[in-house]
């Protein structure tokens, strides 16, 4: 009987033990789970007005892979949209500009959105330890950029141009350029994907487009790099991405640990990643870039 009986309390012990490493187990999993997660975006759809003429989307994909996009659409005929790129440092030719975290520029210079530029050199990131540039070193852009008719950098590629009345062209300037930032390549011309796009690597992805009178903008950033939270797109699949939006041309800006998105709160003023950038294959971290694009849509400005 008393054999029996010790038999019972071990069995009971096992039983407690076994639960409490369920227990563990579980824990340790969900704590895992929500560190991955902490500080992205929710991969949640979702629509939103931010600012008169000013919309937010945020999209999830699950086909070919899993993907966030998000898209920024900004109406230029509403009289509270303003534009601005990157402004240049006075006196260098070289590198004319200082670099700055998409954020940065935002704080900076009060836009309400802001996502980053051109490429530009020069540039390099092996370790945390060893990246270049960190903000405020000088940089220039790979294309030509032009901000409030401060020209900088050299036409080699495909360029946005916006005039002082708002007019948005691509390809050819109409009248005197007053913004303008130039793009990796193309992706869409006259509602088609331009020919012999990538269509097998993906990475994060950041592109901006017109609608075919000019006067619907529209951004468009993918993150990547994040195996069960969002993989990245092909050039192509950016192309596709950006014709769903109303894009009939746009440009693949700078990608990659650049991509990012900033939107100012509407409500409490604070500057917002929207994004989950990946610079040094460290989640939520911005890479300190070059140039940037802003729209300003405050109505109190």
């Amino acid at each position: 009987m008393l054999i029996i009986v010790r038999i019972w309390v071990r069995i009971q012990r096992m039983r407690k033990k076994t639960l409490l490493w369920g227990l563990f187990s579980l824990l340790t999993l969900f704590s895992m789970v929500t560190a991955y997660y902490w500080g992205r975006p929710a991969p949640v759809e979702m629509r939103e007005e931010l600012y008169p003429c000013v919309v937010y989307y945020r999209r999830v994909h699950y086909l070919p892979r899993m993907m966030i996009a998000h898209i920024v659409t900004v109406d230029l005929t509403c009289k509270n949209i303003d534009v601005l790129v990157t402004p240049p440092e006075k006196g260098d030719k070289t590198n004319p500009l200082r670099a700055r975290t998409t954020s940065g520029f935002a704080r900076e210079f009060n836009v309400q959105v802001a996502i980053n530029g051109d490429g530009f050199s020069p540039w390099r990131s092996n370790t945390i330890f060893d990246y270049y540039p960190h903000v405020g070193d000088p940089v220039k852009p790979n294309g030509f950029a032009a901000s409030r008719a401060k020209e900088y950098g050299e036409i080699k590629g495909p360029t946005l141009f916006i005039n002082s009345g708002k007019d948005a062209t691509f390809g050819e300037a109409y009248r005197k350029v007053y913004h303008a930032i130039s793009g990796m390549s193309w992706l869409v011309k006259d509602k088609q994907p331009v020919p012999d796009l990538n269509d097998t690597r993906i990475a994060p992805r950041t592109a901006i487009g017109l609608d075919g009178p000019g006067t619907r903008l529209i951004m468009i950033v993918i993150d990547g790099r994040q195996p069960f939270y969002s993989e990245g797109a092909t050039v192509q699949e950016m192309a596709e991405l950006m014709i769903f939006y109303g894009g009939d041309n746009a440009l693949n800006l700078d990608g990659g640990g650049s991509s990012t998105l900033v939107i100012q709160d509407p409500k409490t003023g604070q500057y917002m990643v929207m994004n989950s950038p990946i610079d040094l294959y460290i989640p939520g971290r911005e890479r300190v870039v070059g140039n940037h694009f802003g729209v300003f849509a405050n109505t109190k400005r």
